[in-house]
């Protein structure tokens, strides 16, 4: 997920647009190259255009202080063994001129080291969440496809030297949430409060019971949204591995759903996603009941997101987010309450 805790002022666009054209250079292939800001986030990502042969890549400029250099190495241990691996397509990271994937950019005046990674570009479009029946489809190759990577992850051995997040439950909803606290979050009123602690509490106690068995807990993207596919065809490409750690493997669905869980149509996207996980990896009975608890977990932490944020996503949600989120809580809380 995307975006730094304070608006990204013009300067901040003006100073990362600098070292996004000083680390292109540091790639072959590079010299009349463009760079086209195509999202900001937790980093600034770039279109990088060869503008002889058209060739495009993409860019991606680290915020300091959100992964260190060891845990972006990490993830791209990762993203290159699911490429090998895994018939899944992914971007694959770029070597630089130094042979290295991750390059460091000084700037004059400024204390923060910029690690910056150059990817392969993929062709194609985020799923459209408006067309419901075309989403039914994909969502059911996307439970296959994150079945697989589940499957990897579970029996790759190299998954445990890796130094990433535990997405567990204090990483998300407890005392120590690696964004922010839902409490905090926009329209937060003394009764939302109440509603939503009710439902954190439930989210806890079931979670403490589902356990973290290897079949149940392992290393997962963690952002599985809309935003971060692509369709081509009938291709689904996953991209965006930035937030990948240690979560209950059952997130992913939860990430899946991200903004549009209020949606009606969710439960039929659900089912497809179940029915397409099952055909490469078993899901027992217990496992598909606790599905909402982690569509909430991951509604309560997207409160959150939205309450720290200021980029066009959150801009767009804000206080709307929250009020939509008081009838899933009702539920979740009639229906799991003991």
């Amino acid at each position: 997920m995307t975006q730094s805790s304070t608006a990204a002022g013009e300067d901040s666009f003006i100073k990362y647009k600098e070292i996004a054209k000083r680390a292109i250079f540091h790639y072959p292939g590079n010299d009349q190259a463009t760079v086209e800001l195509l999202d900001y986030s937790e980093n600034y990502t770039y279109l990088v255009t060869n503008n002889e042969n058209r060739k495009k890549k993409i860019l991606r400029v680290c915020r300091p202080n959100y992964h260190c250099k060891l845990q972006i190495e990490s993830e791209l241990k990762w993203i290159q063994a699911v490429d090998e691996q895994v018939p899944v397509e992914v971007p694959i990271p770029i070597e630089g001129k130094n042979g290295k994937l991750i390059q460091t950019i000084n700037m004059e005046n400024d204390p923060f080291e910029y690690y910056c990674v150059m990817f392969t570009f993929l062709e194609g479009e985020a799923p459209d969440e408006k067309k419901e029946e075309e989403l039914m489809i994909q969502f059911e190759r996307l439970g296959e496809i994150t079945a697989r990577l589940h499957n990897h992850t579970q029996h790759w051995k190299e998954a445990a030297t890796l130094h990433r997040e535990s997405w567990d439950f204090d990483a998300i909803l407890g005392d120590h949430p690696k964004w922010a606290r839902w409490q905090d979050g926009i329209g937060i009123t003394p009764e939302i409060k109440e509603l939503f602690q009710n439902v954190s509490n439930i989210v806890k106690h079931r979670l403490e019971r589902f356990g973290k068995g290897p079949d149940r807990f392992g290393l997962i993207h963690a952002d599985l949204r809309l935003a971060n596919l692509l369709i081509e065809g009938k291709s689904i490409k996953v991209i965006d591995f930035d937030d990948c750690g240690f979560g209950w493997y059952l997130f992913d669905l939860g990430a899946a759903l991200s903004f549009i869980e209020h949606k009606p149509y969710v439960p039929h996207l659900v089912r497809a996603w179940v029915k397409g996980y099952r055909k490469w990896r078993a899901l027992s009975k217990e496992e598909v009941n606790e599905i909402p608890t982690f569509i909430m977990m991951r509604r309560l932490m997207l409160i959150s997101w939205i309450g720290s944020r200021n980029n066009n996503t959150t801009k767009e949600l804000g206080e709307e987010y929250t009020k939509q989120t008081i009838p899933l809580a009702n539920k979740y809380v009639k229906d799991f309450k003991e």
